[in-house]
C-alpha cells in the first residue's frame, strides 16, 4: 500500500468535499439533534456519502468508521481502517463560521500514518503520510510544515476548546510555562499547531478518536507530538472509540 498515492489522490476530493460542504450552507441545511444531544446537519450527511464513497473507491479493502455511519463502531478487532469525521465543528457549519473542518486519518496497526483536514471556509486545506511529510495547501501554495521555521523564544501560547479552565489543566500550563490560550473547537487546533502558529493544546478525556485521527497524523508528521497526561502514546480502535486525555505539542516546546 502506497500511503503517499492514496493520500495524493484524495486531496482534490477534498477540496471538492469543501466546495460541496459551502454550496449546501448556502441552499440551507436541514438541521437535527442526535441521541447523545449533539447537532447533525444535511451538509454532514451529505459530505459523508462523498468522502466514504471516494475513498472506498481508493482503498476497497480498508475498513471506514464515521461518525455519521454505524458500520464498524462495534468492531474492536480492527487495525487497519479509515476515522472519518465529514463535518468537525457542526455548530460553526450551521451557524455561518469558518472553523469547521471535512477529516479523515489512515489508522494502520492502530496508529494514525496518514490524515487529511480540509477548512473550506478558512481555504486551508491539510494533509500528511508520514514523518517529514505535513503539509498545508493554500492560496495556490503548498509549503511543507515539517520544514517551517518557528519563532524561537516567544510566548508560549495554546487553544482550549473553552474559556473556562479546568484546574488539572491549568497545572499542566504552569508546568509547560503557558502564558495564553484561545478558544477553537474544531480539528484545525491539531493543522494550526502544526503549522507553528500555536504551541499546543489540552483536554481532559472527551470525544471521539473520529475527531482527532487525522489531525493527530498531520501534526506528529510535522514533527510534533500527540500524548495523554501521562506521555503514553495514543492508539486508535478501543472498543468504545473514545479518547483518553490529551496534550498536542507543537515541534516548537519539545
Amino acid at each position: 500500500m502506497e500511503i503517499k498515492k492514496i493520500v495524493e489522490d484524495l486531496i482534490d476530493i477534498f477540496l471538492e468535499a469543501g466546495e460541496l460542504s459551502l454550496t449546501l450552507r448556502e441552499k440551507g441545511l436541514k438541521k437535527e439533534i442526535k441521541s447523545d444531544n449533539t447537532p447533525v446537519s444535511s451538509g454532514d450527511l451529505e459530505v459523508n456519502k462523498f468522502i466514504t464513497k471516494k475513498i472506498y473507491e481508493i482503498t476497497p479493502n480498508i475498513p471506514i468508521i464515521s461518525e455519521e455511519t454505524s458500520d464498524h463502531k462495534d468492531n474492536s478487532k480492527l487495525k487497519d481502517f479509515w476515522l472519518v469525521d465529514p463535518i468537525d465543528g457542526t455548530y460553526d457549519y450551521i451557524n455561518d463560521l469558518e472553523e469547521f473542518t471535512i477529516n479523515a486519518g489512515l489508522i494502520i496497526n492502530n496508529k494514525p500514518v496518514a490524515g487529511l483536514i480540509n477548512a473550506p471556509a478558512k481555504k486551508r486545506m491539510f494533509y500528511s503520510y508520514g514523518e517529514g511529510n505535513s503539509f498545508e495547501l493554500s492560496n495556490g501554495k503548498t509549503i511543507n510544515l515539517s520544514n517551517k521555521n518557528i519563532e524561537n523564544n516567544r510566548p508560549i501560547k495554546f487553544i482550549s476548546y473553552s474559556n473556562k479552565i479546568k484546574p488539572e489543566i491549568k497545572k499542566i500550563y504552569q508546568d509547560i510555562g503557558v502564558v495564553e490560550n484561545v478558544k477553537m473547537k474544531s480539528s484545525l487546533k491539531f493543522c494550526v499547531v502544526a503549522a507553528g502558529e500555536y504551541d499546543g493544546y489540552v483536554a481532559e478525556p472527551r470525544a471521539y478518536e473520529w475527531d482527532i485521527a487525522a489531525g493527530h497524523a498531520i501534526l506528529v508528521s510535522s514533527g510534533g507530538t500527540v500524548t495523554d497526561f501521562e506521555g503514553n502514546e495514543i492508539l486508535y480502535g478501543k472498543k468504545d472509540l473514545k479518547n483518553p486525555s490529551l496534550i498536542l505539542k507543537s515541534k516548537n516546546i519539545l
